[in-house]
């Protein structure tokens, strides 16, 4: 990894010194920051935090103890600032009825929104517009609410030094589950997230773990290397056991991950046609159940949509798509192989959201994985279970890596970020959504690509 935190990235080393800087900001060119990531004993925040009322703002109590049990020094109010840069602004604007409201909302926002520190957080809490445009003056108080997404959106681009802006929707009931969001999207492990809605619901009650059982157990396909070992990582760092699960002729990297989180290695071919079967018996007999599934596993095979063969086409539909589903049905078939409050995470792609050029069959398998995360998420939460997807952007892999050099650098250029994320930004968002904590997120897609600058 180069010195300036960007692997590879000549362009991101010459313009993170002084003379390339200031020549770069001369030129109009791209200034990618240096993005704080989460690191053990650092502080939460890069500077105070305040928490601003557009209204009635009836979290903004809640949220103020929360982010001060998490390490925040939170001040009364800006005024209070002083000349001291915020490392977190949050704006309860769930209350936000009439088109009035987004104005005032821009008189408390704008002074903080430009006195945010480096790598500060900016979140805006909106109630979900559908329940807001129930009853009297429904079709306004729909369409403001709304407009929380574009203003979040565009400030998120506008935005320097590495500071994120994000928006949480809060539904009806949704209570303490708000908490564990708030957290996650005001620290560094949300490095790489901005410009993200997110919907916050009501958390199910977490089950009790199984007498005897210490540790969660996640398994991980695809673990051998990449993102797949970075996940691994993190949710052994979480405290998880981790079954890292990959194909024969990847053994001994993937036995390097297994030793180095001290989980186990399962060698697994997610596409062979007993794999549901041996995945579900080896949780079942050696666990007693998974608490975490993350169907990572996925492969490329680019060219034109004219000419893609069937082969190419097939295997990456098998393995990006249609392996999950199988593998899924077969853990939810068999008693004993899932854990009670049991959680799911796909490895989607902002490909799949926006569509990419050559890459029609990888585009279609990940858009795929976003329509079964929305179809399961029901049937799972009538079993006590939830399911989510993560749609990486750009990520310094090294199937990145083998890119030719000039789509290798629009790649890294286009987000709002100005660079690309490394493995442990969708593994710390993999991490979260697995955790208990998240019991209010269900059925979603959270983007981890800096705000690319295309698609949703």
């Amino acid at each position: 990894m180069a010195r300036t935190g960007f692997p590879d990235d000549l362009y991101g080393d010459l313009v993170s010194s002084g003379p390339g800087g200031a020549a770069a900001k001369r030129l109009g060119l791209p200034v990618p920051p240096r993005l704080r990531r989460y690191a053990p004993g650092q502080e939460f925040l890069t500077g105070p935090a305040v928490v601003l009322r557009a209204g009635a703002a009836p979290v903004a109590d809640d949220v103020a103890v929360w982010l001060a049990a998490a390490g925040a020094h939170v001040l009364a109010d800006l005024d209070a600032a002083g000349d001291e840069r915020l490392g977190a602004v949050v704006v309860d604007a769930t209350a936000a009825r009439r088109v009035e409201d987004l104005g005032r909302l821009r008189e408390l926002l704008a002074p903080a929104f430009r006195r945010t520190a480096r790598n500060g957080r900016v979140l805006l809490l909106g109630a979900v517009p559908a329940e807001a445009g129930e009853g009297p003056g429904g079709v306004e108080a729909r369409a403001v609410q709304q407009g929380l997404d574009g203003l979040v959106r565009s400030l998120a681009k506008e935005a320097r030094g590495g500071t994120t802006v994000n928006l949480l929707r809060v539904a009806e009931g949704a209570g303490g589950a708000l908490r564990s969001p708030v957290e996650f999207l005001c620290s560094a492990r949300a490095a790489f997230v901005s410009g993200q809605p997110l919907l916050v619901g009501p958390a199910p009650a977490v089950p009790a773990a199984a007498p005897g059982r210490e540790r969660r157990v996640a398994v991980v396909t695809g673990a051998a290397r990449g993102i797949g070992a970075a996940i691994a990582e993190v949710l052994a760092r979480e405290g998880a056991h981790v079954v890292c699960a990959d194909v024969a002729a990847a053994g001994e990297q993937l036995a390097r991950v297994a030793n180095r989180v001290r989980g186990s290695a399962l060698t697994l071919d997610v596409t062979a046609a007993d794999a549901p079967r041996v995945l579900a018996e080896h949780l079942r007999r050696r666990f007693g159940g998974a608490d975490v599934v993350v169907h990572n596993a996925g492969i490329t095979r680019d060219r034109s949509f004219v000419n893609l063969d069937a082969e190419a086409w097939d295997s990456v539909l098998g393995v990006n798509l249609a392996a999950p589903l199988r593998l899924t049905e077969g853990l939810l078939g068999t008693d004993g192989a899932l854990a009670p409050g049991a959680r799911f995470v796909c490895l989607s792609s902002i490909n799949g959201l926006a569509g990419a050029k050559g890459q029609a069959n990888y585009a279609a398998s990940k858009a795929g994985l976003v329509g079964f995360v929305q179809a399961l998420a029901g049937p799972l939460a009538q079993r006590g279970m939830a399911v989510n997807a993560v749609a990486p952007g750009f990520i310094e892999t090294p199937m990145t890596a083998a890119m030719p050099p000039v789509p290798r650098e629009v790649g890294r250029r286009a987000s709002s970020l100005q660079q690309g994320g490394l493995p442990v930004d969708v593994a710390e968002a993999v991490a979260w959504l697995a955790s208990p904590g998240a019991g209010g997120i269900d059925g979603q897609v959270l983007r981890v690509c800096g705000q690319h600058l295309t698609g949703a």
